[in-house]
């Protein structure tokens, strides 16, 4: 059977590792996860809107990309669309001349990070929508302006929330961006080229497989976007900050703690991670959420830091790693060949024929913590017929010890309001 790799735009999307989602709209303004797009397009009004500041933070953190909530499912819009007028253009901000999803692509574009943009297939504004072939032109409408004025897009997020039952045309919706965007990876729905985790908790769970042959069950779909083969689908885990996906008063951040065990089960297990920082009615991200994002990116970097690079020597049953001299570490990290595709199905590592520890998938990187240990050389059994590209251990946190996630911690579900 031919082994399905990675295209190009795949494999660079999986190196960006991290990213940060950025929930913000007319929901912010009336304190609704969901809203039925009846609320006035005046209640949208932040008085220090500051894109930068919001890349800025995503950019400090480590994120490598950021998506952007340019419709959510209320169907108010982000930027002055000519489809509707439930948008910015209708709301006090700047006098309805702003337009957020410029803000943040200009933000984007000088911080060096790439733009993705959410548009919700589900717009319970738009009076089209009851009529499924003049919606999908309304929204083939909204997806042109969205992939041919704002520059280049690394991602599109289609959500299939409150569309249970409901068919698109995802032919034609998909040729837009395979016309104006054709390296910008699809999110879950139409054609997808990667796929959503299954949870919002951010979490991935091993195996973390990439070749697959339907997206996530979730919890508003009954369907597997009309995939009916096998496909490379590397996943995306996405999980807030908060315990919303919107900006509420008596909202928190999570802990160091729990962000730190969430990086560890996505980006530590070959996932990506979309993070989220909602920003607040000011149009800032709240200090208390850059102030935990910035210790927690700090406890990051000295965990990950002291890395001592391992030769790699494989044989028939695996690789042989080699260091230049006996090492104490506490984390090991892997990184498999996905060149022909992902193909290791489980490995185990051991030192001078004790085990230290096993798993399922490697991908483009998997990263154990594990108690400390003193070695000079590293076996690792290999499943599969895959091949490690790399391997390091990490010698700058011996004393790190393992996160865990707040007991009971669950993500609220979204349902309608």
């Amino acid at each position: 059977m031919t082994q399905l790799v990675p295209t190009p735009a795949q494999f660079r999307w999986q190196q960006l590792e991290f990213g940060v989602f950025i929930h913000f709209g007319i929901n912010t303004f009336a304190g609704k996860e969901w809203s039925d797009g009846t609320i006035r397009a005046s209640r949208f009004n932040p008085t220090e809107l500051d894109a930068g500041s919001w890349v800025r933070a995503a950019k400090d953190a480590g994120a490598r990309y950021l998506i952007l909530t340019a419709k959510h499912h209320d169907g108010f819009c982000l930027w002055p669309t000519d489809t509707t007028d439930y948008s910015v253009a209708s709301s006090p901000w700047r006098g309805g001349k702003g337009d957020v999803v410029r803000d943040v692509a200009e933000a984007c574009a000088d911080n060096g990070i790439g733009l993705g943009l959410y548009l919700s297939p589900w717009d319970r504004n738009a009076d089209c929508y009851s009529d499924p072939a003049a919606y999908d032109d309304f929204y083939v409408r909204q997806l042109t302006e969205l992939c041919t004025g704002y520059g280049p897009l690394m991602e599109l997020w289609f959500d299939g929330a409150g569309s249970v039952g409901r068919e698109y045309n995802w032919d034609k919706i998909i040729a837009v961006v395979k016309e104006h965007q054709p390296d910008a990876m699809i999110f879950n729905m139409g054609q997808p080229t990667i796929r959503w985790v299954g949870n919002e908790n951010g979490l991935a769970t091993d195996p973390v497989n990439y070749v697959v042959d339907r997206t996530s069950d979730t919890q508003y779909t009954d369907s597997s976007s009309g995939l009916h083969a096998e496909h490379y689908l590397p996943p995306e885990c996405d999980v807030s900050i908060r315990r919303g996906w919107f900006w509420h008063p008596d909202d928190e951040p999570k802990s160091v703690e729990h962000l730190l065990a969430i990086y560890y089960q996505s980006v530590g297990m070959g996932a990506n991670l979309l993070l989220n920082l909602p920003p607040d009615t000011r149009g800032l991200i709240p200090d208390e959420d850059v102030r935990v994002l910035a210790l927690w990116k700090a406890e990051l970097d000295r965990r990950l830091s002291g890395a001592v690079e391992a030769s790699v020597e494989h044989d028939d049953g695996g690789a042989t790693l080699s260091f230049p001299a006996a090492v104490a570490f506490n984390h090991l990290e892997l990184v498999e060949d996905l060149s022909s595709g992902q193909r290791i199905t489980r490995h185990v590592v051991s030192n001078e024929g004790v085990n230290l520890l096993e798993g399922m998938t490697v991908g483009s990187r998997r990263i154990h913590q594990l108690p400390v240990t003193t070695a000079t050389e590293l076996r690792v059994t290999l499943a599969g017929g895959g091949r490690l590209v790399s391997a390091r251990v990490y010698t700058g946190a011996l004393d790190a010890h393992v996160p865990v996630i707040p007991d009971g911690y669950e993500a609220p579900t979204d349902a309608p309001e």
